[in-house]
């Protein structure tokens, strides 16, 4: 195409770009959109994002910050995460089971119909005996079929928020079909095939009540056992032997019963309520007892008893993300709380490199046997290097035992535009600055180097930690709590939140310079008691100026 511009003249190129089965699907595409207003169609695109991008705005006095939360993290958990489930490193298209049910719930406030019809998917793909495909291709739905303990455990965990967030507890009665497939044989670890249909189907409640009930067993530390591998997939032969237990598992497994304990009492189902709650009593006094450390939580026991993540360990000697569970689950004795994150600060946030490892030191040379993350070399992706997901754990756990210096300095230290504010930076971290990167490396002649970008659910994770666990914003229902937990440093901060109709102007202000306390809080110039500090929302096309002290 050659174009000729006069003297003081412009024009304007649109370029189409696209994809189609065949040639004439394309020109017929071509045909249309030359047709079309483009500026109408233009605006129609950017206002969807916006919508989306655009519900929940905020300005702190971290810029770097602001940039993160305001649109780009929800823009790689929907678009890369939910819709395109690829990207540089990982093009299979699959759903795992875990996986997007923990992007989707960073999508709960902006965009809950997606939540809800994840939850509805993922629910599909579960057995009839209770276990999961650990991920599945669509449309014909093969997958694998695994021995890995949390999955299924994240359909009633995820559940559990969505309603929190949404008050839909109506979803609880959508009926959905289970799947049939051949058992795993007692020697066999994991098998792909293509599942069918059962003509048995639940509630969205019973599918969550059958994930529960079938992650009961315990071993004989009185703990969850591991299976094939719990959240770190690596450690898949910790339990190999159909004996290992897990501690990290434990405290998950606790957080899934007691949020979910509540919403079968709202159905009537007091048997299973109470067994759950009596059962997560008692994960929690094995979790004390042969879990602590002395000071931290170990991470697992091998088949024959050994522990992981114990202090006599020469290698994985501390995991993060057993330590942050003990936090977020909120069973752990308090003390113990502060004593394993105050572990985990010494010994696995690397200030000097800007990193926060998952557990150190790295696996090499121990006659142990993990699994498959001793192949990875020391420092490198989940063999103790920055495992971003999990180190978005530690931000909402030092956030909730009120330390929102540390909740700050780690957010900002995982914030990978800072990463890249000089030439030298950006020459040591090597990959994009405005998506999180799975994992950053803490291996010696590539430290700070980034891995594996885009595909992964430390953008959705990431996104909780900064919005709700420091900016203490928190929908529930026609509710919305704001419970902050900020550096002490920051004199305040706003939120411009988009609830249907209405907009909500909140702004925040840290006069005596605390990380956490609501000292008064008032709607519109009316008092509201700051005990709670739950605004009531309305939908009713007005703007609404929400302001808070902190003290």
């Amino acid at each position: 195409t050659k174009i000729e511009l006069a003297p003081d003249s412009s024009t304007e190129i649109v370029f189409f770009l696209g994809e189609t089965a065949n040639k004439e699907e394309a020109l017929a595409l071509i045909k249309r959109y030359r047709a079309a207003d483009l500026d109408a169609v233009f605006k129609e695109a950017t206002g969807l994002w916006d919508e989306i991008l655009g519900t929940v705005q905020v300005k702190t006095p971290d810029r770097a910050m602001d940039l993160l939360l305001n649109r780009w993290l929800l823009y790689q958990t929907l678009v890369c995460r939910i819709w395109a489930r690829a990207a540089f490193y990982q093009a299979s298209g699959a759903y795992g089971f875990r996986d997007q049910l923990q992007d989707v719930m960073a999508l709960s406030v902006s965009k809950s119909q997606i939540t809800r019809e994840h939850l509805l998917r993922a629910a599909a793909r579960q057995f009839v005996e209770g276990d999961v495909q650990h991920w599945w291709l669509p449309p014909l739905g093969q997958g694998v079929r695994t021995r890995i303990s949390d999955d299924r455990l994240w359909l009633p965990f995820v559940t559990a928020q969505y309603i929190e967030v949404t008050g839909d507890v109506g979803a609880l009665d959508e009926l959905i079909p289970f799947l049939d497939g051949a058992v795993l044989k007692p020697d066999e670890q994991e098998s792909f095939f293509q599942p069918a249909v059962s003509a048995k189907t639940g509630t969205l409640f019973e599918h969550c009540a059958r994930a529960l009930e079938t992650s009961l067993a315990v071993g004989a530390h009185g703990l969850p056992l591991i299976g094939a591998g719990d959240w770190n997939d690596g450690m898949n032969r910790v339990g190999v032997g159909g004996k290992g237990e897990s501690i990290w598992l434990g405290w998950f497994l606790h957080a899934a019963l007691s949020r979910f304990a509540p919403l079968a009492d709202g159905r009537g189902e007091k048997t299973l309520s109470e067994n759950w709650r009596q059962h997560a009593a008692k994960i929690g006094a094995a979790l004390e007892r042969d879990g602590w450390d002395g000071a931290w939580y170990r991470r697992a026991y091998f088949d024959d008893g050994t522990p992981l993540g114990s202090h006599g360990d020469a290698e994985c000697r501390i995991d993060s993300i057993a330590q942050s569970w003990a936090v977020i689950s909120g069973a752990a004795e308090k003390s113990h709380a502060a004593t394993a994150m105050a572990a985990v600060n010494e010994q696995l946030v690397s200030r000097d490199d800007e990193l926060v490892m998952l557990f150190t030191p790295p696996f090499n040379q121990t006659p142990l046997d993990p699994g498959y993350i001793k192949r990875y070399p020391p420092g490198i992706r989940e063999n103790g290097g920055q495992y971003t997901h999990a180190a978005a754990w530690s931000v909402i756990a030092f956030a909730l035992l009120g330390d929102g210096d540390k909740a700050g300095e780690l957010f900002s230290i995982l914030n990978p535009i800072n990463h890249a504010r000089t030439r030298a930076e950006i020459f040591r971290y090597k990959v994009e600055p405005y998506v999180v990167s799975a994992d950053v490396y803490t291996e010696s002649s590539h430290v700070g180097r980034g891995g594996w970008t885009w595909y992964t659910g430390s953008a959705g994770w990431m996104y909780r930690a900064g919005l709700e666990s420091i900016l203490g914003f928190r929908l529930k229902g026609t509710k919305l709590l704001i419970d902050p937990c900020i550096p002490k440093s920051w004199p305040g901060f706003e939120i411009a939140f988009q609830y249907h109709s209405a907009k909500y102007e909140i702004a925040v202000t840290n006069p005596r310079n605390v990380s956490r306390g609501v000292l008064s809080l008032s709607l519109d110039g009316d008092y509201l008691h700051p005990g709670v500090a739950q605004i009531p929302l309305s939908d009713d096309g007005a703007i609404h100026k929400v302001e808070i002290i902190l003290g």
